[in-house]
């Protein structure tokens, strides 16, 4: 079944033809503040009230089922738009990059974007770390595209005749206005929540919307609990609605969900370890007792080879040119001798010539070499009209192709756990365990087609990180020596902070492409070490050198949000100004451990 299933999509690959990204589409359409689906009659209720000790009639729930048919359809556009699909579409380029590629998988230092995005229109994003409010919109845009297909129903009164189902419902729009938060600092979660349609929008606090996701969280993990005291005729129904329409799953279980549930408050839990040591492990410790996915078949992810698709990233690079490796993940990858260089980035694609010697001139195929970020690039995305094209971009091979887009890693999940019993919390196990199970786990490509465990051996044995020089074949003023001291193999005597450090290294590798979570570990502990991002100033004048962005500025200042909002409400809520350089609230300076 594997076999033929991957047989096919590589014929699919072959098949398909190129895009250009001058075809690039911003999805202006998912940033309305109103509905989107069939029904005229917007609900608005109580999302968050989950009733699931209600006794429900087999009556009241085929009742139930009937007029929320639609509603379920929307729930799989839903989880399409968590991982770059839009308008009831697989995941696809345009989308994903709008959402990641051209603003966080830069900011997390892994890709970057080898032209200025001009398009004949004067430089949009002449650096990596230049604001451009269309493009840093876009996570968010992403996010009402959830919100519109998910709000009726969390808040439709038949809901509570299948409350698992609205369970579920909460749990995507609540990973989705997770990811926001983090990206911005704040958003107008509650009325969002609560499926309000239209000015004035109010900006909640980051520290309230933790709060009350994690309450939340709880609610859904005991109400997909309590699914198993549930007659048969109940069960055979919901699963039923689930086999349709649940396509992140593996199984399309009710229990795969509620695992989902507890991992992501483990994750908001590491979030806030600096801030609230006290509160991070009491939600980290509830989270692990009451089950975080533990095995590959609890994880949840968009699948290419199942549903038909190409992995985005893999289209934008090779098809479009617009994406290639930051500099720092490969001196990071070179540094640990990492299994990726193998199969996951190509070499240089054409020659490269110095820029200050016309004999320095380098080969094609020659190495794998990133960029700088925030180097100012040139437009053009083919060769002939901008040499920065040869740098090192995704490999073409269905690896990468098929890679799936994880919703929850079970390396994560291990990671989380290590730092978590590093700092003395209940996890079930010692850091070292959950360590080397996060690397061994780590696979990039599909669990069906793994090249990873042929490598992994030999690379958990590395005690040291191997000397390595980032070298720029066109300006070598970008030269800068490895920035990686640390090596793999576990220390039992090293300090807490190299634990750490070893512990969030391998995690940022681990979560590659999602940069998101990337970012926020980045942010919150300065790990792993990556090269200084150049022409900083290109900003919004809140970055220094040296530093990193920190966050998003406020969405929607064109949108259904509005700069009236922002200014009413979203100022107070984020505590600071609202730049780059603003920390977020979990953004603390300070000691790590």
């Amino acid at each position: 079944m594997k076999k033929t299933i991957l047989t096919a999509f590589c014929a699919m690959l072959a098949a398909a033809s190129l895009h250009s990204c001058l075809d690039f589409d911003m999805p202006t359409d998912t940033f309305t503040g109103g509905q989107t689906d069939l029904d005229p009659v917007v609900y608005k209720g109580k999302a968050d009230s989950i009733d699931y000790w209600k006794n429900i009639s087999e009556e009241g729930f085929n009742e139930a089922q009937s007029q929320l048919s639609q509603y379920f359809g929307q729930m799989q556009t839903a989880q399409y738009y968590l991982r770059g699909g839009k308008d009831g579409q697989y995941p696809g380029p345009h989308q994903y990059q709008y959402v990641y590629n051209i603003t966080v998988d830069n900011y997390a230092g892994y890709m970057v974007v080898p032209h200025n995005f001009s398009h004949g229109q004067g430089g949009l994003l002449n650096s990596t770390y230049a604001y451009n409010q269309d493009y840093c919109d876009g996570p968010y845009g992403a996010f009402l595209g959830i919100k519109n297909n998910i709000a009726n129903m969390i808040n439709h009164p038949m809901i509570d005749s299948i409350p698992e189902l609205k369970a579920i419902g909460l749990l995507i729009f609540d990973y989705s206005a997770q990811e926001m938060v983090d990206l911005y600092g704040s958003i107008p979660y509650f009325d969002h929540k609560a499926n309000k349609e239209s000015n004035p929008f109010t900006f909640n606090k980051m520290e309230e919307i933790y709060i009350s996701i994690v309450d939340n969280l709880d609610t859904i993990n005991a109400c997909l609990k309590h699914f198993e005291t549930r007659p048969d005729w109940y069960k055979a129904g919901v699963q039923s609605i689930l086999s349709q329409n649940d396509v992140i799953s593996q199984d399309k279980s009710v229990e795969s969900w509620r695992r989902l549930a507890n991992s992501l408050k483990l994750r908001m839990a590491v979030h806030i370890a600096k801030v609230q040591p006290d509160k991070a492990k009491k939600w980290a410790e509830e989270a692990v007792q009451a089950g975080v996915i533990e095995t590959t078949a609890q994880e949840m992810y968009l699948d290419p080879l199942m549903l038909g698709y190409t992995n985005p990233l893999s289209e934008i690079a090779i098809s479009w040119g617009d994406t290639r490796l930051n500099a720092s993940f490969e001196s990071l990858l070179a540094s640990l001798k990492h299994p990726y260089l193998e199969y996951v980035f190509d070499k240089n694609s054409n020659i490269i010539v110095n820029k200050d010697d016309p004999n320095d001139i380098m080969q094609a195929n020659t190495r794998i070499i990133g960029l700088r970020a925030g180097i100012r690039m040139s437009p053009g995305q083919a060769y002939k009209d901008n040499f920065r094209i040869a740098y090192s971009s995704i490999k073409n091979n269905p690896e990468m192709a098929g890679a799936p887009l994880y919703v929850m890693k079970l390396s994560e999940v291990q990671f989380l756990r290590a730092e978590g019993d590093l700092r003395g919390w209940t996890m079930g196990g010692s850091a070292q365990s959950f360590y080397e199970a996060g690397i061994q786990n780590a696979q990039v490509e599909h669990r069906w087609t793994p090249l990873y465990p042929n490598y992994v051996d030999e690379y958990m044995s590395l005690e040291a990180a191997v000397p390595y020089k980032y070298e720029d074949q066109y300006d070598h003023s970008n030269d800068i020596e490895s920035v990686t001291t640390i090596g793999v193999k576990w220390n039992e005597g090293d300090s807490k902070e190299t634990k750490l450090e070893k512990i969030i290294t391998q995690k940022y590798i681990a979560a590659f492409p999602y940069s998101y979570e990337a970012w926020n570990d980045l942010r919150r502990t300065g790990y792993p070490k990556l090269f200084p991002v150049l022409n900083v100033e290109d900003g919004d004048d809140s970055l220094v050198q040296g530093d990193i962005i920190r966050r998003i500025p406020l969405p929607g200042r064109d949108t259904s949000v509005g700069m009236n909002d922002i200014n009413t409400s979203g100022i107070e809520a984020l505590g600071g100004d609202d730049k780059q350089g603003t920390r977020v609230w979990w953004d603390v300076e300070g000691a790590n451990i």
